[in-house]
């Protein structure tokens, strides 16, 4: 079997808003996300930085007891589930069924505020002290586990782990599990809560995020002056449902998906090959699952992680899959305002990609002020533009070289 796969729902809690239409609304005016950390956390790290959620309150779609048992990047997917389901208008055991629903939720570190809280109470308090939640609050899995239990859905459920490319996987892996006709609807996505000091500090030993100690410097993709990025929080979730399915129940579509391109590169753990060959590779992969042309592209949000190797490489690698159509496709990088949301990247900027397409604007990479050499496409520096679309692109590229790219359509 090979289904059409339609996208009937979508939620987000991210940096730049707690629910997909304000994110929306953000994103088009230029609104950042970033912003300066406590002295207190970053007291012994170079990074001042960082993309956070101030308003969120998990409160508001969980008792108090439940998120004394979960870490912070599960309440954050339960809430962006939330909105997506309520969103489709789909109800488990009614309009459609449990056991052909599944939930395929990414993430790239997991607990890993939890592990840390934990490991400094055990080294301080005594490992016979460790609670019994500890293990559930930071094993990656639970987010989905979490969120399947929430809406009772019995199909397949999983977790793909694979750092930036986690949310991106998830929501690819779930499609080709609708085509393949194994399941009637899947809630799928990415989350994502790294901002505490092992995360912090683990990146920066990295000499990957951004030194800059002002938020309107600190993500800057494909600009000259790029440093690094800026490390966010959030979660995104689709509701992805077989054509046929939302079609019979009358459901409002956003867009299709319509293909997903996944590859490996077998060539280091953090820097991607120098030619963009493998990154180019997957979005060719992607457009022929789509049984697409390059000219039906117009617009690609880019993973654009403002890190100098990152934004040159994927520069060269959609200039090698679109050769000189590459100068007529509109380009951004959305991390400009979110941050990177490592695991939850991909999902966050598969949602903007679909209202991209569904409203006809492209959405800005902010921050862009001086051009660098070689880079010199359009980047959609600073301001949302109009721009009506057929089909979009949406990349991810990955520490240890997992690549996934999902195509859409309108």
């Amino acid at each position: 079997m090979s289904r059409r796969v339609a996208i009937t729902g979508m939620g987000c809690v991210t940096p730049i808003g707690t629910d997909k239409s304000e994110m929306w609304r953000n994103a088009l005016n230029g609104v950042t996300g970033i912003r300066r950390l406590s002295d207190e956390l970053t007291a012994q790290l170079p990074v001042k930085l960082a993309a956070t959620i101030d308003e969120f309150d998990p409160l508001r779609t969980m008792e108090a007891k439940e998120t004394r048992k979960t870490d912070r990047f599960m309440q954050l997917a339960i809430a962006a589930a939330d909105e997506a389901v309520r969103d489709s208008g789909l109800v488990l055991g009614d309009n459609v069924d449990p056991q052909r629903t599944g939930v395929w939720i990414g993430s790239g570190v997991g607990g890993i505020a939890t592990f840390e809280a934990g490991m400094t109470g055990a080294v301080k308090n005594g490992y016979d002290r460790v609670s019994p939640f500890a293990l559930p609050m930071f094993l990656p899995n639970m987010a989905a586990s979490r969120v399947a239990i929430r809406f009772g859905a019995k199909g397949i459920t999983a977790c793909t782990t694979t750092a930036c490319a986690s949310g991106s996987q998830s929501i690819g892996e779930a499609f080709r599990a609708i085509r393949r006709g194994e399941a009637d609807a899947m809630i799928a996505g990415g989350a994502e809560a790294p901002i505490c000091r092992i995360g912090l500090a683990s990146f920066a030993a990295m000499r990957a995020l951004s030194l800059q100690t002002d938020p309107s410097q600190g993500s800057r993709p494909f600009d000259r002056r790029r440093d690094g990025f800026v490390m966010g929080e959030g979660a995104g979730m689709l509701v992805l449902e077989a054509w046929e399915h939302a079609k019979a129940r009358r459901a409002p579509i956003y867009a299709e998906l319509l293909g997903y391109g996944a590859c490996g590169e077998g060539y280091h753990i953090a820097a991607p090959r120098p030619d963009g060959s493998d990154w180019a590779r997957a979005m060719n992969l992607a457009l022929e699952d789509a049984a697409l042309s390059r000219g039906s592209i117009g617009y690609i949000n880019a993973h654009g992680t403002s890190t100098p190797l990152n934004d040159a490489t994927e520069t060269l690698a959609i200039k090698s899959a679109f050769g000189s159509r590459a100068y007529d496709v509109s380009i951004s990088s959305t991390k400009s305002m979110t941050g990177h949301l490592l695991g939850a990247s991909g999902a966050v900027e598969a949602v903007l990609t679909a209202l991209a397409l569904r409203d006809g604007i492209i959405p800005p990479t902010v921050n862009y002020q001086e051009r660098d050499g070689d880079l010199d496409l359009d980047y959609t520096p600073n301001m949302a533009k109009p721009k009506r679309l057929v089909a979009a692109m949406s990349n991810t590229f990955a520490f240890g070289g997992h690549n996934a790219v999902l195509v859409f359509g309108r």
